[in-house]
């Protein structure tokens, strides 16, 4: 690798162009979706797994753990609460949430244009989440640290096949844990202007979510429109902690968008097969989403589910096999059904580097992904080691995987341009097809234009200098970065901003937790 990287640079100049590929692909706020879902169980089995999920809430219930208003909330509601198991009558938490939970909403940026929809035939690519670790060519796996965390948030900002900005791209460690949300919301604010996912550590680092995002909107919208989309996870089998549904309770008094998730690996915290995890994680996903509703009937609510499997000779999580995929493929339909938007991951992956592994288990968890119909794919871009860790090559090969999915989701085009009789009247039998009308009409967008494959003859590839994928991504993405430039903030913004923080900060000492 190091013997390479030494090689002539060539593979600059190839860097450099899909840098600008990069910059000049058309920038959209949500792909829309124009091909049928993929669906793996008709009527009668999706019906059996809601008839199991409400006997799962019914007789064996869901633990909501220390927090006792929560409990007066679902008990008020009609749950049967025994300490901290809730258990919920038959239909009862279905009911809830279709009486008021939006099918779709709109999470705003703060600039306009890059305000996205989430739901309905919709689909928003959203990068990785919660690694602790950053890895690159040239400086391999190592902690991440606030300027990493930057970083990533400038990719996705630069990035065209990504709508958003995430939330913890990865966890900066050279802060302070109790203070670290504030940088992080910030860098999502400063030097991205997509949307982007809040604060869930605590209650408290919500409410600094809210408050920082009503200096740059104002407090009357933020109030009445969905700026955040943050993740409540269920603590997998079948409760939810004291953390996570504070910091739901916060969003959802806000008018923000929770994404409620159980966080399965199956055979460790649910059932080995396929039925019996959709059943569990409809059964959690509903709970949560109900809980939300009874706060404040009407919030954002999106059905996610990350799904994965554990080795049954090592215990370790895998990523990319078939199980998830039906899993997946399940899940989603049960959303639609619902009537709520659904997330699910994208690029998953268990391998250590951006390998054929990364490659294989990243593509089939992402085509799974978008055939399915997932409206919020978080993990699309940048993940690796199951996700431990977020590398800066990965992003950009995933962020090329993300540059494609709008052409595969769009379907095929029956005009009469698509047809292109014209084009087999004009060339007829033995000739060929490039100097064609039309094909001199469409050659500019006929096919997607890899910005990090090499499809050139072996000689140029060589004179190029022998450049794998990964190491012409770590040309690309140190161009995009050199080449960035940060969307424009009002100064009175930031300055507001950043005495809030200098004040909260001052208010409480350092503590890593």
């Amino acid at each position: 690798m190091s013997e390479r990287k030494g090689r002539r640079g060539g593979g600059g100049r190839s860097g450099k162009r899909a840098a600008r590929q990069i910059s000049q692909t058309k920038q959209a706020a949500y792909i829309e979706r124009n091909i049928p879902y993929f669906e793996v169980l008709e009527e009668s089995g999706l019906a059996q797994i809601e008839y199991n999920a409400d006997t799962v809430l019914e007789e064996i219930g869901i633990e909501f753990r220390d927090d006792p208003e929560a409990l007066q909330i679902l008990k008020d509601a009609g749950a049967d609460v025994q300490g901290e198991l809730v258990r919920f009558p038959r239909g009862m938490c279905r009911s809830i949430i279709q009486a008021s939970a939006p099918k779709e909403f709109t999470q705003h940026a703060r600039n306009p244009e890059n305000s996205t929809i989430i739901g309905g035939k919709r689909t928003v690519l959203v990068p990785a989440y919660g690694s602790p670790f950053v890895r690159d060519l040239d400086g391999g796996r190592r902690y991440a640290t606030i300027e990493d965390f930057r970083n990533f948030v400038k990719l996705a900002y630069m990035s065209p096949g990504l709508h958003h900005s995430g939330g913890t791209i990865c966890e900066p460690v050279d802060l302070p844990v109790n203070k670290r949300h504030f940088d992080m919301i910030y860098s999502h604010i400063k030097y991205s202007d997509k949307p982007f996912m809040g604060s869930v550590t605590a209650p408290e680092r919500a409410q600094d979510t809210v408050d920082m995002c009503k200096i740059v909107f104002g407090d009357e919208f933020v109030d009445n429109n969905a700026v955040t989309a943050s993740l409540i996870n269920a603590n997998s089998p079948m409760t939810f902690d004291d953390t996570m549904l504070g910091a739901a309770k916060v969003y959802a008094r806000h008018n923000q968008a929770t994404v409620v998730s159980p966080f399965i690996l199956a055979g460790a915290m649910s059932p080995v097969t396929v039925a019996g995890t959709a059943t569990q994680i409809l059964a959690e996903a509903l709970a949560g989403m109900a809980f939300v509703q009874l706060v404040n009937p009407g919030a954002p609510v999106v059905f996610g589910t990350f799904a994965a499997a554990v080795s049954m000779q090592t215990g370790a999580p895998t990523f990319g096999t078939p199980e998830p995929s039906l899993i997946l493929y399940t899940a989603a339909a049960l959303a639609r059904r619902l009537g709520v938007p659904f997330r699910s991951g994208g690029g998953l992956n268990a391998s250590k580097i951006p390998d054929a592994q990364a490659a294989y288990e990243s593509a089939n968890t992402l085509q799974t992904a978008a055939l399915a119909g997932v409206n919020f794919m978080l993990h699309t871009a940048g993940w690796l080691e199951g996700g431990l860790v977020m590398s800066y090559e990965k992003f950009i090969l995933d962020a090329d995987q993300a540059n494609m999915m709008p052409i595969l989701l769009k379907g095929v085009d029956m005009s009469e341009n698509g047809q292109a009789m014209d084009a087999m009247r004009e060339t007829g039998p033995g000739n060929h097809f490039l100097g064609a009308t039309h094909t001199q009409a469409n050659f500019e967008t006929a096919f997607y234009r890899s910005t990090i494959a090499d499809n050139n003859s072996f000689e140029q590839w060589q004179e190029d200098g022998e450049l794998d994928a990964t190491q012409r991504a770590n040309k690309i993405y140190k161009q995009m970065l050199a080449d960035y430039e940060a969307p424009a903030l009002d100064p009175a913004i930031d300055e507001a901003l950043v005495e809030y923080m200098a004040t909260r900060k001052a208010s409480f000492p350092d503590k890593d937790y």
